[in-house]
């Protein structure tokens, strides 16, 4: 992944390369590895998600989410996604939340809809620090995989 990550502009040199890589994106994957921050100057080893964890990539949203399995979906995120492409960057706007399948959007008190940045468009948020928009680097993708990471 990080040699992927570090040679992309080799991998995907031009803008038309970059948008194949997006298409290919569109989907549903499930998590099947990540990892946590790198230890200060190190790495960090990949490790298997112990819950069912997915995404969800259309020409217009993304949607992710976490379970007991496929069938039984907790909690789940979707609204519009953002991509630039030739950052390879995909800001995500979360307009709906779920509880076991159940919109809930509407009945979140503010200081959670607030904190999550719910109906926040990119233009919301500012460059001061802690005011992203939550993003995923796209670093390749195939028909059977996807690989990104967080930030």
């Amino acid at each position: 992944v990080r040699y992927v990550d570090r040679n992309a502009s080799k991998l995907y040199p031009d803008e038309s390369a970059k948008g194949e890589m997006w298409k290919r994106a569109y989907g549903s994957w499930k998590l099947q590895l990540a990892t946590g921050p790198p230890a200060r100057g190190g790495t960090t080893p990949f490790k298997t998600v112990p819950i069912f964890a997915y995404a969800m990539i259309d020409e217009n949203n993304f949607g992710n989410g976490v379970g007991i399995n496929q069938d039984t979906i907790i909690l789940s995120l979707l609204g519009p996604h953002y991509f630039n492409t030739k950052r390879r960057v995909m800001g995500i706007g979360i307009e709906d939340m779920f509880l076991f399948s159940n919109k809930v959007t509407q009945f979140l008190p503010e200081f959670i809809s607030g904190g999550m940045g719910l109906k926040k468009k990119p233009a919301d948020f500012s460059n001061k620090k802690g005011s992203r928009m939550p993003a995923f680097t796209i670093i390749g993708s195939s028909e059977k995989s996807l690989i990104a990471r967080g930030g």
